[in-house]
């Protein structure tokens, strides 16, 4: 019987001892996951499409895998719609410190809520605005817009260039500008016609717009600044030349040439860890370009010959040498000079203050 109770006892310490270590572990794993950042993500789409929602929803949920931070996005969010301050409100009962908006207009609507909360970061891709707790971020897309205009002025045969814009802001000005300089740099004679679609998706007002600019201004080769590739795919029903904006057109012909992308990957990994850092009140504006390797062309078509890579190559390696596509002499489409010899323009121009064209750009409806 002493035997028995002995034995009973050490069973008994060793279930006690089992038990201790357990609710320890349990404690331990439940800290760790109370102290996973939490980052808030909202978008204009779904996480599932394509284009400009999908490439930074992907982007943002590599970044927080790589970073280890849980990713809650609120999804389907429209701009100007009254919808955006409640779901940063949701954001931020929930648990996130740090929330990313991923569409120019939400900052506008919810200035009152990002001031509400000072100890929140806010991220955003408006330039125009900002505060304490609130930073820009982009990347220098113009870059790559200035290496797919070289593209295009040498692909044209009829020295008309299509490009369907969504609305005159700085970023799309921008783009605009920096794609007709590298067409002029190939190509003198050729110029760029402008159509506007007034918003980000809407695929009625961007496949008339395409049709006008190929049956009424006969361009032969289109880009695009919106969310979606349908510009691409009217060029593809007339059979002339595209390049794509976010992404490459799937099952496209070889008159694809190539797409306008971004990295939103090493973008987002950027400024989270700016953030979990403690530097997100730092820095007014986070802006990354080809010299990250944050910007680039996607991989060009066979139609793309070897001249055209060259040139492409050339600027490319000029602009990491320093060289900015904003630099030397530049007019604008008025002839007003904007840009004097051994001169650049200035960051905070081209962010907030583009509301010109340059040299070449010919706007061909509102």
């Amino acid at each position: 019987m002493k035997i028995n109770s002995r034995k009973r006892k050490i069973l008994l310490a060793v279930f006690c001892l089992l038990i201790v270590i357990l609710v320890a572990v349990i404690v331990m794993l439940g800290r760790t996951v109370s102290h996973r950042q939490k980052i808030g993500f909202v978008m204009t789409g779904s996480v599932d499409e394509e284009g400009w929602n999908g490439m930074h929803y992907q982007g943002v949920l590599k970044a927080c895998e790589t970073l280890d931070t849980e990713l809650l996005v609120k999804e389907n969010v429209l701009e100007y719609t009254g919808q955006c301050g409640p779901a940063v409100e949701e954001l931020v009962n929930r648990g996130c410190h740090m929330i990313i908006l991923s569409s120019y207009g939400y900052v506008q609507e919810v200035q009152d809520i990002i001031q509400k909360y000072p100890d929140v970061a806010f991220y955003h891709n408006a330039f125009d605005i900002h505060g304490p707790n609130l930073t820009a971020f982009f990347s220098r897309m113009y870059q790559a817009r200035y290496l797919a205009g070289i593209v295009a002025g040498m692909k044209t045969e009829t020295n008309q260039i299509g490009y369907v814009a969504a609305m005159p802001t700085s970023e799309v000005n921008r783009g605009i500008s920096a794609f007709t300089l590298g067409v002029k740099r190939v190509n003198p004679d050729a110029v760029v016609k402008v159509s506007w679609s007034n918003a980000w998706d809407d695929e009625q007002a961007e496949r008339a717009c395409a049709d006008r600019l190929i049956e009424e201004a006969s361009v032969d080769v289109l880009t695009y600044h919106q969310n979606q590739p349908y510009v691409s795919e009217e060029a593809e029903k007339y059979g002339i030349y595209s390049i794509g904006y976010h992404q490459s057109l799937p099952n496209a012909s070889e008159k694809h040439l190539t797409a306008v992308f971004c990295d939103w990957q090493l973008t987002y990994e950027a400024i989270i860890r700016q953030y979990l850092r403690g530097n997100s009140a730092k820095q007014k504006v986070y802006w990354v370009g080809i010299d990250e390797n944050a910007v680039n062309l996607s991989t060009f078509s066979p139609l793309v010959t070897d001249d055209i890579k060259a040139e492409v190559d050339k600027a490319k390696n000029e602009m990491l040498s320093g060289k900015d596509v904003f630099s030397g002499v530049i007019y604008d489409n008025e002839g007003n000079k904007r840009c004097k010899e051994n001169q650049a323009i200035r960051d905070e121009v081209l962010l907030e203050q583009f509301d010109w064209y340059v040299e070449g750009v010919e706007i061909y409806d509102r």
